[in-house]
Parts: C-alpha cells; sequence; structure tokens
C-alpha cells in the first residue's frame, strides 16, 4: 500500500480494497491496468541485470505484471500467505502444483469429494506414473493409511463439490506434517472470507478465481499461495516455463473483484440458508447439504473452521430408482426461470447444474457412486437475488409431478 504501514496493521475488509496498491506518478486513484506484454530496459546493462536477477524489475508478462502482482499482493493478504502467484485458471493452478511436486513414479492422496475436473486431471497424470489413491474427506486415519513411501502431496477442497462435505483441516494437517508430506486446500467454496486454510495448518492453497473472488462470473483466473520458499523456489519456475499466465485485464478484473468479496460472501451465505431450510422442508426431498444446517453431519465442525456457511448447497431428491432420480432433477431443472442452468458458479446470478450428467459426467458410474454423486442430486450456488425468488423458481419444478 502507498502508506507507511504494513498490512499487519489492517483488517481484512480495508486489505481486500488496499492491499498491493502502488500508484504510478500519474496519481491515479483506482489501480492502474498495465495491458503490456513487455517492459523496456534503461540500457544494455539494465537488462542483463534484470535477466540476470541481479536487478529489480519487469522483463515479460509471462515471468510477471504490475497489474497481475496487484492481485497476488492482495490475495496473499487476505489469505495470510506469504506468496501468492496468479495463474490463469484454477485447474492450471492445481495442475501447477502437481508439477511443481510430483515426478515419476511418484504418488498424491486425494479426497473422493473433489471437482470432477480435478479426477480427470490426476488421471492424466497416471500415464507419467504419478499415481493418485482417493479417500473419504472426514476420515483423517484413512488419510494416514493412504500414505506411501513416495506420496508427495494430499489434496482435498473443503467444502467439497458438490456434496459440501467438510473437512477437519487441523486434523489432516497434522497427519501431513507428521510425514513431511505438503497438505494442499482448494478453498475456492469458502474463500478467505469465510475460512483460511493455511491458518489450519494446509501448507498451500489453491483458488479457482474464476468462481467467488471475481463474483461475477466475467473472467477465468487461478491463484496458488504458501511459503516464500516453496512459492519462489519451487513453484515459480513451473509457472515461468509452461506459461499458465494470468492476463492482466484478468488480473485487473479479480483485483477489483476482491474489494467487494466479504460483502459478497456473507450475503450469498445468509441466502443459503434460507434455501436450504427451505428445502428441508419440501417433500420429494431426501436430503439436503449445506455446512450451516444442523443437520449436515460436519455442522459442528464446520462451525469450528468456517466463519460462514457459503454460498453452494447440494440436495437430493427421491426416487425408487436413477431414472426416476434422474428425471426428477431434471424436472426441477427444466422448470427454473430464474436460476440459471450452467455448471458454473460464485456469480451474483443463482445457477443450478445435475453433476452427474455434467460436472462428474465423464467419471464411471462407479466412480461416481464410490463419490456419492447420485442421479438425483441437485447443486445450486446461490447468488445475490431475493431467496424468496429462488424457493419460489426451485418450486415450479419441485411441485411438477
Amino acid at each position: 500500500m502507498n502508506d507507511q504501514h504494513g498490512p499487519d496493521e489492517y483488517r481484512f475488509d480495508t486489505l481486500a480494497v488496499r492491499a498491493g496498491t502502488e500508484r504510478t506518478p500519474f496519481g491515479e486513484h483506482t489501480e492502474a491496468m498495465f495491458l503490456t506484454s513487455s517492459f523496456v530496459h534503461d540500457s544494455a546493462e539494465h537488462a542483463a541485470a534484470k535477466f540476470a536477477g541481479e536487478a529489480e524489475g519487469y522483463i515479460y508478462s509471462r515471468f510477471g505484471n504490475p497489474t497481475v502482482r496487484l492481485f497476488e499482493t492482495r490475495l496473499a493478504a487476505l489469505e495470510g500467505a506469504e506468496e501468492c502467484r496468479a495463474t490463469a485458471s484454477g485447474m492450471s493452478a492445481i495442475m501447477s502444483v502437481l508439477m511443481s511436486l510430483t515426478k515419476t513414479g511418484d504418488h498424491v492422496v486425494c479426497s473422493q469429494g473433489v471437482f470432477g475436473t480435478t479426477i480427470q486431471l490426476f488421471s492424466l497424470f497416471s500415464r507419467y506414473d504419478i499415481q493418485t489413491s482417493y479417500v473419504p474427506l472426514s476420515d483423517p486415519d484413512a488419510w494416514e493409511a493412504a500414505i506411501r513411501p513416495n506420496t508427495r502431496m494430499l489434496f482435498l477442497e473443503t467444502p467439497s463439490n458438490p456434496l459440501t462435505e467438510v473437512a477437519d483441516l487441523r486434523a489432516i494437517a497434522a497427519v501431513a506434517k507428521r510425514h513431511g508430506i505438503p497438505l494442499v486446500v482448494d478453498n475456492c467454496f469458502c474463500t478467505p472470507a469465510l475460512q483460511r486454510p493455511l491458518a489450519l495448518g494446509a501448507d498451500i492453497v489453491v483458488h479457482s478465481a474464476t468462481k467467488y473472488l471475481d463474483g461475477q462470473g466475467r473472467v477465468l483466473g487461478g491463484a496458488v499461495l504458501g511459503n516464500a520458499k516453496y512459492m519462489n523456489e519451487t513453484l515459480q519456475p513451473v509457472l515461468r516455463y509452461c506459461g499458465p499466465t494470468l492476463s492482466a485485464f484478468n488480473a485487473w478484473m479479480l483485483a477489483k473483484g476482491l474489494e467487494t468479496l466479504s460483502i459478497r460472501m456473507r450475503h450469498h451465505s445468509e441466502s443459503a440458508m434460507t434455501v436450504a431450510s427451505w428445502l428441508e422442508k419440501q417433500p420429494g426431498v431426501r436430503q439436503v447439504r449445506y455446512p450451516w444446517l444442523e443437520s449436515h453431519p460436519q455442522h459442528e465442525l464446520a462451525r469450528a473452521q468456517q466463519s460462514g456457511g457459503g454460498a453452494v448447497l447440494a440436495f437430493e431428491l427421491a426416487g425408487e430408482t436413477d431414472a426416476e432420480r434422474r428425471a426428477a432433477a431434471w424436472r426441477v431443472v427444466d422448470g427454473c426461470r430464474l436460476l440459471s442452468i450452467t455448471a458454473n458458479l460464485g456469480d451474483v446470478k443463482s445457477t443450478i447444474t445435475h453433476p452427474a450428467s455434467t460436472t462428474h459426467g465423464r467419471m464411471s458410474p462407479a466412480a461416481r457412486a464410490e463419490a456419492g454423486i447420485g442421479e438425483g442430486l441437485l447443486r445450486v450456488a446461490v447468488g445475490l437475488e431475493d431467496p424468496a425468488d429462488i424457493c419460489a423458481d426451485l418450486a415450479r419444478g419441485l411441485e411438477r409431478p
């Protein structure tokens, strides 16, 4: 920030608005956007010194950019991380971490309840003989039992997508530390406004900034956060030479999104609780999964490590067969006139999707069943509309025969 105080002296909402701000000589109030692929040097000697790492300064936007650095600095302040590196998407963030921590012959332990594309990514890396074992998210003993001599990473998301299962981060972090293995946490659903995994023992945090960090469905982006040694010495070479680079335009949009993050996440959480409570009372709804509901299996744990339930909920519809359950789910989706039918989330607009045929559709039926993704399951990401209107929209499909 352009003042004499360090970020530790400011609270979360102030950091969300001010952290990382550096004004140019023009004195602009809103942060500048540096749309440039490269940067000029004062002389041949200066260029040589910058390329050799002997002088500070920007060289090429694949290596670094002032607008991208604004976003990285601001998000690091919010997550309580020493360093942040931005990427082009959430999946490129996960890929970069995986590439930085593993090599041929290594092993990863991952929770069963993760985003379907994350599972596909880990499966892709099996062609390089990097194997992945999947364990129940909420069972620390299962994590311990799955660790092998060649395990190099523990990976999870909490709450999980789409079942909103909650991991005991302190317990799993203790397992990771006993074995000297980094714990990587996808904090996409909560964001640092509701949960800070590094403070609970995680080593690395990843984000799909596309979701709630942006908050309005405008741009793609990702981020990795952790200690300076890992970020600078282990991760940075992967980013520099593989090039999963966040554009300056997207970085500027994401930095502006962070300014309203706390307000949005509080509103999302309040509305999601209203919708989840309403769904629990609807005939034909067999189960509602939302961490702030007392019926949620990890309700007390969620309350202990999150400051809000978040925007995402899932609910299971009744039916005697898979075909009946899918038909019931699709009736609800097709009955919506307000909710957007899209697999994305993190928007001010509420979205609805049928995970078994979209986000997890490329998984085998057996793998979906093991992950708890049934044909009657629907995921709703509650936006900023009036929750009464969201409930009325869902009621159209729930009331149809």
